[in-house]
């Protein structure tokens, strides 16, 4: 089974950067997105074989999540179930057989941490949420996380100590969900690569390769033992990001 994430920061413009052609190139079970940046009706985008789930920010041009998948759900919800929380179009999830798949884009603290507060309270929402779910069965998050957990998961850590992302609150939270019985699929399976998955549009940051690893597939413990690869496609343009990719034995 492959999944695919992929903040496409604005599906529109993805699409005329070759979306779909990348879409059919990786096939996957299940393809999600953050940052698709649209409301309802404002692209048609199907897919032969494949239902799709969105769940749209309130706000226009703004956040937005999405998944398609070639296997009918169970369930499917949209949000956390917390309403301070459920506007801005974050999380998708869906109730499989065995499993739930949960599609999410963390809010960003911005700049000077404007949101840094808000950030934290979803961190501790979005921790139970998931711990939650685990309690039920098994858990597949991914996307966009907005943190770079681990100094070998940024190019610049010390100049970007205090920065959005890269802060000792946000790295921390992470590592609380690590300590609930999560595990980040790629860290696990190669604890000393150093591989990107965000780069700034801005000092030709792709080019040199000055990057940001903060997109994630995340599993519950018990099923890493399931996990066969996690890989970053870091020659997939498109986008800020680049997909990540994550194939479980079934």
């Amino acid at each position: 089974m492959k999944l695919i994430s992929w903040n496409v920061n604005g599906l529109r413009a993805c699409e005329g950067k070759g979306f779909s052609n990348v879409f059919r190139q990786l096939d996957a079970d299940f393809f999600c997105l953050q940052e698709t940046k649209m409301q309802e009706g404002q692209l048609d985008m199907q897919f032969d074989g494949y239902e799709s789930y969105w769940n749209y920010a309130d706000k226009k041009g703004y956040s937005g999540t999405a998944i398609f998948t070639k296997h009918h759900p169970v369930s499917v919800s949209y949000g956390i179930g917390v309403d301070m929380h459920d506007h801005e179009g974050r999380v998708v999830t869906l109730e499989m057989d065995t499993f739930f798949l949960v599609c999410c884009y963390t809010p960003n603290s911005q700049d000077g941490l404007k949101r840094l507060e808000y950030r934290m309270s979803w961190e501790d929402a979005f921790r139970k949420y998931l711990k939650k779910l685990d309690a039920v069965k098994p858990v597949i998050l991914c996307g966009d996380l907005n943190v770079a957990h681990e100094e070998i998961d940024i190019k610049n850590p010390k100049t970007n100590r205090h920065n959005a992302g890269f802060t000792d609150e946000e790295r921390e939270a992470f590592g609380d969900l690590l300590a609930c019985g999560f595990k980040d699929t790629f860290r696990t399976l190669y604890p000393e690569q150093v591989t990107y998955s965000w780069w700034s549009y801005r000092f030709q940051a792709r080019q040199k390769n000055a990057g940001w690893r903060i997109d994630y597939f995340v599993v519950s413990e018990r099923l890493m033992p399931q996990v066969d690869d996690a890989k970053i496609h870091t020659d997939i343009m498109g986008s800020d990001h680049c997909p990540v990719e994550l194939t479980v034995k079934e």
